[in-house]
């Protein structure tokens, strides 16, 4: 099946990040993807988060989700992006969830994952307002056979999750992000996501944030580790085809999930 990943460069205002979606969604499904990814705070975006992002932050059944539900059922696609949600009335006040959702051509949820490792590097602090997401999660879901799972931005850096995503049945992993710029991230990114797809040998897709929020570089990487089709850092759209029959043969080739020694708890 064909799979797009959509850079656009969203920001403050949650309506226009919608239409602007809208118009990628429809364009990457006129060129036959069947599913479609858009980046990390697709819903809302700046460089530094703070209590603006709380008062923009929904529940799942607010109108930007409800959006995104929406758009998946006119265009007939899978559609995966990052929304800011409100915590339930147990979580404490003043953080929110860093969430992706996942939504079916019948505007149902595919999958929800709630960020796990959050941003607390490089002079950035997510987590004074972003609440991690619980260890437990299985942000896993299928189309047609290929089992998609999903992980966002600064969990690229730690390869356990990603390793229990494919030890789970994952065959692509779906990584949006918000990666910002600075001397060598770029690097850093397309270095991790090519060692996430070699290590586990699992396609990865990857939608970032353009310019300026973003560094761009969104990319869909084979399980070798080639690269399938790769974007600068202006808005696009990159598609590329995940074949389980490829797949399969480089598993085969190398077997690397099949001869591991060490497991991850929580598998």
């Amino acid at each position: 099946m064909d799979i797009a990943v959509v850079q656009f460069a969203p920001g403050t205002d949650t309506v226009a990040n919608l239409t602007a979606l809208r118009a990628e969604v429809r364009t990457a499904a006129e060129l036959g993807a069947e599913l479609v990814i858009a980046p990390e705070y697709s819903m809302y975006s700046v460089l530094r988060l703070d209590e603006r992002a709380v008062a923009a932050a929904e529940p799942l059944t607010g109108p930007f989700v409800n959006g995104l539900r929406g758009i998946a059922a006119e265009f007939g696609v899978h559609l995966v992006a990052g929304v800011l949600e409100t915590p339930g009335s147990d979580q404490p006040a003043g953080r929110i969830y860093n969430t992706l959702v996942a939504t079916t051509p019948d505007a149902e949820f595919a999958a929800v994952y709630r960020k796990v490792h959050l941003y607390d590097a490089f002079s950035s602090r997510e987590s004074d307002v972003i609440l991690p997401g619980p260890l437990d999660q299985t942000p896993t879901f299928s189309i047609n056979g290929i089992v998609f799972g999903m992980q966002t931005c600064f969990d690229l850096r730690f390869p356990e999750g990603i390793r229990r995503i494919a030890a789970a049945g994952a065959h692509t992993l779906i990584l949006p992000a918000q990666w910002i710029p600075g001397p060598g991230k770029v690097d850093q990114w397309t270095t991790l996501l090519r060692a996430r797809a070699i290590e586990n040998t699992i396609y990865v897709a990857a939608a970032d944030q353009a310019a300026p929020r973003g560094s761009g570089a969104s990319m869909i990487i084979a399980p070798t580790g080639a690269v399938l089709a790769e974007l600068g850092d202006q808005p696009g759209i990159a598609t590329a085809r995940v074949d389980l029959e490829d797949l399969t043969q480089v598993r085969t080739t190398n077997p690397s999930l099949a001869l591991r020694r060490f497991t991850i708890r929580g598998e």
